[in-house]
């Protein structure tokens, strides 16, 4: 038997370019068939949740709940967390009870990286602070394949609070990772030009950058992370970012709208927006559920597999 530590999803690039490909290829057989409801049969998983979640706590729940796994979740405020009890004795305590996998959300950047140092199993990040979002980044990369048919070479812009969107950092990573083409787009107060890179670009002018993109990501501004005088005036933002009919009309025929959620009406997009057969916020809900099956399968089934 082999000691090999376990492999954990703190952001996309915990796995390589071609793993990428392998879950998405996963989660797309097992939206299109019935999976075996034993493959994690026996395999305890903890729902660790600090901050409030709906879409990602349920999806990860039915995901767990479908690959047969043992399920348990409760409110960390009545864990020994909120007691003093530091990360690693929490770690140590979990691990001991035969807890194989923490499925984590915190607001602190950093925490499920400091959680898996001492857990002797597998650490899913569900989000983290303005760090890393990675199955929001899976299944978002999901959608795009389904509608394109690839990935290489794909135009997205990311529009909106770049600076602390964990969804936007973990999709310049993975997009990067699979060849896609990323343009950032928002107010130098909420995207500073430190994002650009050799794939990522920056534009502050969004209609010119509508016509030329293959998907365009909406983000929300992130009121509860944004420090005071980095907000702008919401009639400056909405003139300037705003996705409404008279840019639908801008963007080409076979572009698709994305957006993880939850949205804000009237700010960074309209009704129509979301009404628009281009907008894809349902599919991404609906495939969130088959990106975190093959995520709790690839990290249980490798290690049963190299052990």
């Amino acid at each position: 038997m082999r000691n090999v530590p376990p492999r954990n999803l703190i952001d996309v690039d915990d796995v390589s370019p071609s793993e990428l490909i392998a879950l998405i290829d996963r989660a797309t057989v097992f939206n299109q068939t019935v999976p075996p409801r034993d493959l994690l049969a026996g395999i305890p998983v903890l729902n660790l949740f600090f901050e409030s979640s709906t879409r990602t706590a349920t999806s990860f729940t039915l995901a767990e709940q479908r690959v047969g796994a043992d399920v348990i979740s409760f409110a960390p405020g009545a864990s020994s967390l909120g007691k003093g009890e530091t990360i690693a004795d929490t770690a140590i305590t979990l691990s001991a009870i035969g807890v194989r996998v923490i499925v984590v959300r915190h607001h602190e950047s950093g925490f499920p990286r400091r959680l898996a140092e001492s857990f002797d199993g597998h650490v899913i990040n569900a989000g983290d602070g303005t760090h890393a979002h990675p199955t929001q980044a899976l299944l978002d990369l999901m959608t795009l394949r389904e509608h394109a048919g690839r990935l290489e070479g794909l135009r997205v812009a990311i529009v909106g609070d770049i600076q602390h969107s964990r969804v936007a950092r973990s999709n310049i990573v993975g997009m990067g990772m699979l060849g896609v083409k990323v343009t950032l787009v928002g107010p130098r107060t909420l995207l500073p030009d430190s994002f650009e890179s050799d794939h990522v670009r920056i534009e502050r002018d969004l209609d010119a950058v509508l016509p030329h993109v293959d998907a365009i990501m909406m983000l929300r501004i992130q009121r509860e992370r944004i420090t005071s005088g980095l907000l702008p005036s919401l009639d400056d933002y909405t003139r300037r970012f705003q996705l409404n009919p008279a840019r639908l009309a801008r963007l080409s025929k076979d572009a698709i709208i994305l957006h993880p959620g939850p949205y804000n009406r009237g700010v960074e997009l309209t009704d129509e927006v979301l009404d628009d057969p281009r907008s894809r916020y349902v599919v991404q809900v609906h495939n969130g559920v088959f990106v975190r099956m093959a995520v709790l399968e690839f990290l249980i089934n490798s290690a049963r597999v190299t052990a």
